[in-house]
């Protein structure tokens, strides 16, 4: 009787042993979360971009292929690839999409109105509907804006008349395809009245439009450039700041990657900076927060690139606060 007593209690042990390992052993695995990436250029021409953005998930704590999954997509400079791209990340089931472009957010937002997205540069969020205000966003959209107001179209004016005092005729080269040029133009419209200068409104809309577009301002004896922020526009960023000097025409871009290609100066925000950033509303959105209650962030700091004729850069000058 003893001996069958023991054998019991030792089965007893053994099931209890192997009834208290089983649980995580037949646990289903953690779900890891996956963020669609998509980006308007190239990965090699986003590198910046999509690095900064990785270095601020990891400071929160993140590790891409063990914590979270990135899916990333790449327009390749092609507004028209936005709605297949932003379908397939859909489908996908993606927790949150990070938006590389005005344009991505768009896309993103008409596909879209239950996916969280964060936007990690933007236009006017509000002016294009994407948001119902900065404050409280609304919907599913939230993130960062590039832009500071109407403001900034007028510094990039004031500047084109600090660095060419006599200038009267301001050509302005937009993107027909991008939805925040629109907006941008009436912006510089009413900025160039105060400024005091003339307007010579051109579009293109790929790369063979680009030496129609010079010979139009040669034309109408264009004496200065100003080029609207665009992605597709920053990935033909050297043939622009090369045709912008051989046409011997002083411009002025939103983004420093066009002084870094040549260009001759640049005024606006830090993007890579936008990007990290970005990351910040991503881990938010991924802890439970709604996009709807999370505030537009609009840059505290621009930055003014300017490279010589020579091709020697200056030092880069960085404006804190305000437009000034």
């Amino acid at each position: 009787m003893r001996l069958l007593t023991t054998r019991l209690a030792t089965a007893v042990v053994l099931l209890l042993l192997a009834v208290s390992s089983a649980p995580a052993a037949a646990q289903p695995p953690e779900k890891v979360p996956r963020v669609g990436f998509l980006g308007p250029r190239t990965r090699s021409n986003d590198a910046g971009f999509a690095d900064a953005f990785l270095q601020g998930l990891r400071d929160l704590g993140w590790v891409e292929g063990k914590t979270i999954v990135i899916e990333y997509r790449w327009a390749e400079g092609r507004s028209d690839r936005l709605p297949d791209l932003v379908a397939e990340l859909v489908r996908l089931k993606v927790d949150v999409i990070l938006a590389g472009s005005t344009a991505v957010a768009v896309a993103a937002k008409n596909a879209t109105g239950t996916i969280p997205i964060v936007m990690a540069t933007s236009g006017d969020p509000v002016g294009l509907g994407l948001v119902a205000s900065l404050a409280r966003p609304g919907g599913n959209v939230t993130g960062l804006s590039f832009s500071a107001g109407t403001d900034i179209v007028g510094k990039w004016l004031e500047l084109l008349k600090e660095t060419v005092p006599k200038v009267r005729r301001v050509a302005v080269l937009s993107n027909p395809a991008n939805p925040s040029h629109a907006l941008a133009i009436e912006n510089v419209i009413v900025a160039a009245r105060a400024v005091g200068v003339q307007l010579q409104l051109l579009e293109a809309g790929g790369p063979n439009e680009f030496d129609n577009a010079f010979a139009a301002m040669a034309r109408e004896r264009a004496e200065a450039l100003l080029v609207v922020l665009d992605p597709f526009f920053g990935f033909h960023r050297a043939r622009l700041s090369h045709l912008a000097a051989k046409s011997r025409l002083p411009a002025i871009y939103g983004s420093r990657e066009y002084p870094e290609a040549g260009g001759l100066m640049s005024y606006g925000a830090d993007f890579r900076h936008n990007f990290r950033r970005s990351a910040t509303y991503v881990d938010k959105v991924l802890k439970g927060a709604k996009p709807a209650d999370l505030p537009i962030e609009q840059p505290a700091k621009f930055e003014l690139v300017t490279r010589r004729p020579s091709a020697s850069r200056s030092p880069s000058r960085s404006c804190n606060g305000r437009i000034r």
